[in-house]
């Protein structure tokens, strides 16, 4: 505990990552017990928990308050362990009067009208609070004591932490009447100011991809994207030539949620190369032509899409998308970094107009 002057915030030590739900109350056997069963009771608790029964959480930096209920006259001495084993002595001190408390009076601190506060300090763990309450005052000189006249707190110098402060305890009770001292203990927890309230996601998928989250885009796939705020969220996977991949996922604080999809290609459409007899004019001029399947006649604008999108085929194009305008027929093929359009327009007088335009993207 840091030892502040009257007016400053004074700090009691700190408490591990739990949660504020009612569990169980931990037995004061886990400090210090009177093996008989005196009629003198002390109850411990902290402002947060009116019933000592519980487990409640403090942020490092919050006001707290300690309080001790005894049904008979007695000398009430409190102590605080914190998760590093550092015992710090609350009462008595200098700050708040003595620790002499009334039958059926509760003894606070700090006490509501005291000129100064007490606050939660690190380190982060589980802190116990432990009262001992006496029928006569207890000789604490071996254990604690007050290092200067300027000291509000008293000084705990016993090692071991839990264990070392019930060992030194059990000897400073040890000449007393067994019914004539009593403890309980109280327990709750410290978290972070500021904890984490965020986490990682990480999409991976067979092929290069784009990735939106919650209806915004985080970028490609198979990458690690941090500091999203925890929640469940719809996401969606694309890949050009990929059907999309649609599902929620759910970012957990402190974690990586992962997840990993296998997209499937969609099912390009087959083109039958026509007969060929070797010549590039008389293939083109008989796919013009047609084959009349009962009485209907092949399209020649379709007819001259087909050959040529064959034929880039055959160089190793995929399909990306066919569509009919109103002149004719547009096709987008792809090989790695080059894009083909094939434009096929009707113009006047039965005549056709072929065009072949190649982008190519590289990167320097």
């Amino acid at each position: 505990m840091n030892k502040k002057t009257l007016t400053a915030l004074l700090a009691l030590t700190s408490v591990t990552l739990g949660t504020a739900s009612a569990q169980g109350k931990i037995s004061a056997q886990s400090i210090i017990v009177n093996p008989t069963q005196p009629d003198l009771q002390v109850s411990v608790r902290v402002d947060k928990d009116a019933t000592g029964n519980q487990n409640p959480t403090y942020r490092i930096g919050e006001r707290i308050s300690v309080s001790a209920t005894v049904n008979r006259d007695a000398y009430v001495y409190l102590f605080n362990v914190d998760p590093s084993g550092t015992v710090d002595q609350v009462l008595p001190n200098r700050l708040s009067g003595d620790n002499f408390v009334k039958a059926g009076a509760t003894k606070t601190f700090p006490a509501p009208g005291d000129n100064f506060t007490f606050s939660v300090d690190g380190p982060i763990g589980q802190n116990k609070v432990l009262a001992l309450a006496s029928l006569t005052p207890l000789d604490l000189s071996t254990i604690s004591a007050f290092k200067t006249s300027q000291d509000q707190f008293a000084t705990v110098n016993t090692s071991g932490g839990q264990a070392g402060l019930a060992q030194a305890l059990s000897i400073v009770v040890n000449p007393l009447p067994q019914n004539s001292w009593v403890s309980d203990t109280a327990f709750y927890n410290v978290v972070a100011q500021n904890p984490v309230t965020t986490g990682s996601l990480f999409i991976g998928t067979n092929v290069n991809a784009t990735v939106t989250l919650n209806g915004q885009r985080l970028g490609g796939s198979n990458v690690t994207y941090s500091n999203l705020r925890a929640g469940t969220y719809p996401v969606r996977v694309q890949a050009s030539g990929y059907r999309d991949f649609s599902t929620t996922v759910t970012v957990r604080q402190g974690a990586i949620t992962s997840l990993n999809v296998d997209l499937v290609p969609v099912a390009q459409p087959v083109y039958q190369a026509p007969n060929t007899t070797g010549n590039t004019f008389l293939d083109l001029i008989g796919g013009l032509l047609g084959a009349i399947t009962g009485t209907q006649l092949q399209d020649p604008a379709r007819s001259a899409l087909d050959q040529k999108v064959n034929d880039l085929r055959n160089q190793g194009y995929t399909v990306q998308s066919t569509r009919a305008t109103g002149t004719g027929y547009v096709s987008t093929l792809a090989k790695g970094a080059s894009t083909v359009t094939v434009t096929v327009d009707r113009g006047a007088d039965r005549t056709l107009r072929v065009q072949v335009t190649e982008t190519t993207n590289y990167r320097y």
